[in-house]
Order: C-alpha cells, then structure tokens, then sequence
C-alpha cells in the first residue's frame, strides 16, 4: 500500500490554513499532531448524540456511553498487543502515566536504592523519579550518550546493581529521534529481575508497538501525538505490577466497596481511574489510532524515514548546519543547531513565513547540558507533510539565516 498523500492532506482540515497570508507549512508534530475529520467527527458525534456518564447509569445513553467506552478500551488493547483489557489504564497522557507509576513506586523505593535512566530523556520521564529519589534518599543513576546519539548498552549494563528497583527510558527521543533498542533493553533489565517502564509519546504514531515483543512492565503514551485529542493517554502496566500497585487517586470510580472505617479498591482497570474519565477523549484516542491502522504503520514508517532522509540531505547544503543526533536507527524528527545563530530567532522569522517548528530545550535540558548546547531547531514530521513542505522550509531558513548573519 503507497500513501495517498492528497487524499491524506484532505483528512486534516487545518492544513488549509493560511499563516501570515502564507500556506501553513506544520513542522511540530513532536510537539502534537494535527487531527483527522475522523476524529474531530467523532468527538462531535459522542457530544451530540451518546453524552452521558460511563458505569453508573442503567439508561440507554449511559448503557451505549459505557459499551462505547469499554470497545474503545479494548481496541486500544488491542492495537499495542496487550494481554488483557484491564492493562490499559486511561490517563490525561504521558506525564500522568508516569507520575502515576512513579507515585506508587514511592511505596517501593527505600533509601539506598537506585532508578536508572538516560541522558536523552523528556522532563516527563525525568523529573519524576528525580523527585522520587530526592524524597525517599534513593539514587537516580542516567546513562550517557554516543556522538551520534545512541545508548552503549554495555554502559547500562555496568550501571545496574543489586540496588537497582527501576529501569526507565524514552521508546524514541523528542530531540534526537533516537529509536531506542527497547526489547534489547527489557531482556538485559529482566535477566536482573528489574522492571521497565518505556515513555513512548514519540513512538506511537511512528513505529509498530507490541506489547507481547517488547515486554516491557510499564509502557506510557499521549493521544494528541497519535492524529487524538489532548488530555487524554494510556497507561500499560502488566497485569501482575498493576495488582501490586495502590492507587495514588482516590475517589468515585477506583472503589468497590466504601464504609466508615476502610475501603475496598475496584479491580483492574478501574482501581486506576478515580472520578469521571474524559469519554470524548478516550473515543478520539482510538479514532486517531485507527486512522493510523487503516494507512498502516509500516507505510507511515517508510513514508517518514523517506521525509526525514531527504531533509536531512537538504539542510546539510545549508552553510554551518550541524545535526544533532543521527542514529541510523531514527525517526522522523530533525533538529539542527547552525554555527552563529540561535534557533529562536530562526523559529520567529520561520514562524513569519507560514512554517511552525519548535525551538528551545524541547523539555530535555539535561540533554542539552549534556550536549553543550542551549537549544536546538526542531522540524518533526508527519504522515501528511510531504517533500515539497521539505523544500519551502529549507528555502525559508536559508532566508532566515541570511537575515540574521548580514
């Protein structure tokens, strides 16, 4: 199957857009991606026609919510290869997810012991457990880089002890495009009897997600980066982790039984998900997702690597443009530092001729201490961008840079 890039572009109403009286050309999809009609429809529809509570009514709006709910539940299962339904634990995203394990991994973590994670990591997958570790006197080891952005798993390896309760890493770098060998990294951790957990926000739309291959024990991720709307997510947990596990909310849903002098915590999933979950949210996540199943991953992936590779070429032509990161395993994200100029004023006049980029730290300033930079240009693509966006951004940022340096 080859993309159908016209009718594709035709699926995403605001890439029709005119910024400054110029076609948006959309270059931030790291940041969030745009959102199908599929998905905009679907969300209208629920609001329109199905509106009601989920599990707590016995009327017909509640009773096909709540069926609507649960198939969304279980195709999302589904799409990542999950064991079970009740691993799928909704979230408002990423962050949420992690802070939800990091939360109940404070019950776990004592003095003196020790998380490991990477230098590469986004402040969702950082943050965290530094705060974990500072709160409970544990250790908060990290695995530096390559030159050309990669992990050394030898040097993961030498990190791990006796002490070592929790190893935690990007699926895909926000920044670098990195794709992380993470079956290689779970199969080293479990060898050690240690659990994983894998923050893939950057992977979810981009490569092929198996729950049962990688067998990693957590596995967090945001609809807004999957073609889904924002404030909604996922937590994967197996089954047996997520059962040893308390709640870190607490309220209606997450209860089975409540009296004066103690209370009885619901079963998986909802032991997980105090209070009214966004139904919307959940039923655009799994619009998107299938928006990407109907065009298929590895086409999607193909179609990337070919947008990423020729951008790459592209900007290399550019007079003091330095890459950073380039893995030969990546994905489709393209940051870029130029000798002279900061990318903020390269974002601002970018920004003037119709093309939006991020620019800044990304959320990663460990990355950027580590590295030695302040900040980087950031072009990350999608599905729906194509060669000849490619070729409107380089010619902007020649512009842009011969403004700023004559």
């Amino acid at each position: 199957m080859s993309i159908d890039i016209s009718k594709i572009r035709s699926d995403f109403p605001i890439l029709s857009e005119n910024i400054y009286n110029k076609p948006l050309v959309y270059f931030d999809n790291g940041a969030t991606t745009q959102k199908p009609l599929s998905v905009i429809n679907r969300i209208s529809e629920y609001y329109k026609t199905e509106n009601s509570n989920v599990h707590r009514g016995t009327h017909y709006l509640s009773q096909i919510s709540t069926d609507h709910f649960e198939n969304a539940r279980s195709y999302i299962a589904g799409f990542v290869n999950s064991a079970s339904h009740k691993e799928i634990i909704f979230t408002k995203g990423t962050t949420e997810s992690i802070n939800l394990v990091a939360s109940s991994f404070s019950k776990i973590i004592s003095s003196g012991d020790e998380i490991i994670t990477t230098a590469m990591e986004h402040h969702s997958n950082f943050v965290p457990w530094q705060q974990l570790c500072i709160n409970n006197g544990a250790h908060l080891k990290h695995v530096d880089l390559e030159k050309d952005g990669t992990i050394d798993l030898s040097k993961l390896t030498e990190l791990i002890s006796n002490k070592t309760r929790l190893i935690t890493i990007a699926h895909i770098s926000n920044v670098l495009g990195t794709i992380n060998p993470v079956k290689e990294i779970v199969e080293i951790a479990h060898a050690h009897g240690i659990p994983v957990l894998i923050d893939g926000a950057q992977a979810i739309a981009h490569v092929n997600i198996d729950m049962q291959e990688i067998d990693c024990d957590f596995y967090a991720f945001s609809a807004h980066k999957a073609y889904g709307p924002m404030g909604m997510g996922v937590l994967y947990g197996k089954e047996e982790w997520l059962n040893k596990l308390t709640p870190y909310q607490y309220g209606g849903e997450m209860i089975k039984d409540v009296s004066f002098t103690k209370t009885t915590f619901n079963d998986l999933p909802y032991k997980f998900e105090a209070g009214t979950p966004d139904v919307a949210g959940v039923l655009g996540m799994e619009a998107g997702l299938r928006y990407i199943e109907d065009l298929g991953i590895e086409n999607i992936k193909a179609y990337e690597d070919e947008l990423l590779e020729y951008a790459s070429c592209e900007v290399k032509k550019i007079a003091g443009v330095k890459i950073i990161g380039e893995s030969v395993n990546k994905t489709a994200v393209l940051s870029l530092i130029i000798e002279g100029v900061h990318p903020f004023d390269l974002g601002t006049l970018l920004d003037q001729m119709g093309i939006a980029i991020r620019t800044g730290n990304h959320c990663a300033q460990p990355l950027m201490d580590h590295l030695n930079i302040s900040g980087t240009l950031r072009a990350s693509f999608a599905l729906y961008n194509t060669k000849d966006e490619i070729d409107i951004f380089v010619k902007a940022l020649r512009k842009a840079v011969s403004m700023i340096i004559n």
